[in-house]
């Protein structure tokens, strides 16, 4: 038995996937990786995997990156973690003041969470929270996109509406408010991003309009909604919804979790919309893809509605364990250096130019509805009839083709239902993007034939769209 099969066999004795029906298992070969370096993943038979999705869009610098690594061996030598109530340290400090400083003006408090959907949920409960403490506890509802994704606690999920991950627990969700996506894959024939995001802006204005006085905040993935298939829109969106908000008396919300730090083309989506929210959530790439942190940066405005006398009960009294650990705050710090001294978002724009040459002859693809980019993120819409957009019925799995293709060829791309997409790291090469692309077209040649096996169709499960 090879060393790869004793790993798969240890591990579907005990553990429990995330976002697998574990049954797959049977038939789709678990991956057992053994070391990483720089965009590369190998198992432990050897073979080499190119890591185009980032290991779920968090690792921007590479595996084992020498000078992250370093950064988080000094820290051990001082101090592994100390709980942040009543006591800081010197990592979260410096990682507040910096984030403060490269982030909108306006953004000056940092409040820190374990991972994501925490950090959404620090968002949302703080936004309340504000409303409770100006005497406006009417303001407790949330307004949220159509087809967008937040997380998967519970009243992260509420502020989602990817149907797979919602259905089964609607009952325990909030009730929220949802306005039609600005996505602009759905817009009119020959219109462009910009008109098409104006357009779809007047739902959300009439929805501020009309419920204003009950909500709390409006939360948006800015630019790029990830788990609801890359799809993408126009930073003149989030233009008109700043004004919006500030003019009906409404928090934003920005979850730029998964586009932060560089994805868009700007270290942060928001600056594309020249726009300050009052809640900017931050992850996965916050420590280079190394530890699990969210930072929730917000206004001296909404902190001070909590700062009072103990005996008001004013406070924010939200914690998480791990808040701050050193360990990660100094793998954000190496990363931060990173970005500054390699002037990372400026070469970026070769490599997002590479992405876009090397895929663009998939635009006259007979399955491929479009190509579309924004910054180092690029996806592939495969779909049954191009001229319709009618997409493959989801039992069809189409995009679990182009994963397995993409295995044996030597990359992990892990579609999006029929979406294929490269987020890749950062430290990629132009020739490595040339060899995804090349095996992308092979894998979504093979997906789109009509005698796709109707095996895989049937006898697994459901094609899912992953939270990344």
């Amino acid at each position: 038995m090879s060393l790869n099969a004793q790993w798969m066999q240890r591990d579907l004795a005990v553990l429990w996937h995330p976002c697998t029906q574990m049954k797959d298992h049977e038939r789709l070969p678990l991956i057992p990786i053994k070391r990483g370096d720089g965009v590369w993943l190998e198992d432990f038979d050897g073979k080499r995997y190119l890591d185009a999705v980032s290991s779920w869009w968090v690792n921007v610098f590479g595996h084992r990156n020498p000078r992250i690594n370093q950064r988080i061996r000094d820290q051990l030598d001082n101090l592994e973690h100390v709980m942040l109530a009543g006591f800081t340290h010197e990592p979260v400090v410096e990682l507040s003041e910096r984030l403060v400083k490269i982030t909108p003006a306006g953004l000056d408090k940092v409040f820190y969470a374990d991972n994501g959907s925490s950090g959404i949920e620090v968002a949302l409960k703080m936004s309340h929270h504000y409303w409770l403490n100006c005497d406006q506890p009417g303001k407790k509802r949330f307004i949220t996109l159509t087809n967008s994704y937040h997380g998967e606690t519970v009243a992260a999920m509420s502020v989602g509406d990817v149907a797979l991950f919602t259905d089964t627990y609607k009952a325990l969700l909030l009730d929220t408010i949802k306005v039609p996506s600005p996505d602009c894959y759905l817009r009119p024939e020959g219109m462009g991003w910009e008109e098409h995001s104006r357009n779809m802006f007047a739902a959300m204005e009439q929805t501020l309009a009309e419920h204003a006085h009950e909500v709390a905040a409006v939360i948006v993935e800015p630019l790029i909604q990830g788990a609801g298939g890359m799809r993408m829109y126009h930073p003149v969106y989030l233009t008109l919804l700043r004004e919006a908000c500030d003019r009906y008396g409404v928090h934003l919300i920005h979850d730029e979790i998964a586009v932060g730090f560089g994805r868009t083309g700007s270290m942060f989506a928001c600056e594309q919309a020249g726009i300050t929210p009052d809640f900017l959530v931050l992850s996965k790439a916050l420590t280079g893809g190394y530890l699990p942190m969210a930072a929730v940066l917000t206004t001296n405005q909404v902190y001070g509605a909590f700062y009072d006398d103990y005996a008001t009960l004013r406070a924010f009294l939200h914690s998480h364990t791990y808040t701050g650990n050193p360990l990660a705050c100094a793998a954000a710090l190496a990363t931060l250096d990173i970005f500054e001294q390699d002037n990372v978002i400026e070469a970026n724009k070769a490599l997002s130019a590479r992405m876009a040459s090397a895929t663009a002859h998939l635009v006259d693809h007979p399955h491929v509805a479009e190509v579309r980019q924004t910054g180092m993120a690029l996806a592939i819409e495969m779909v049954q009839d191009k001229a319709s957009k009618t997409a493959y019925p989801w039992q069809q799995r189409r995009g679990l083709q182009v994963y397995q293709h993409a295995l044996e060829r030597g990359a992990l791309l892990r579609p999006l239902g029929s979406v294929v997409y490269f987020l890749p790291p950062y430290v990629i090469t132009p020739e490595q993007i040339d060899f995804l692309a090349e095996v992308a077209s092979e894998g979504i040649d093979i997906a789109t034939r009509e005698s796709v096996s109707v095996a895989v169709a049937s006898d697994l499960y459901p094609n899912h769209r992953d939270p990344g």
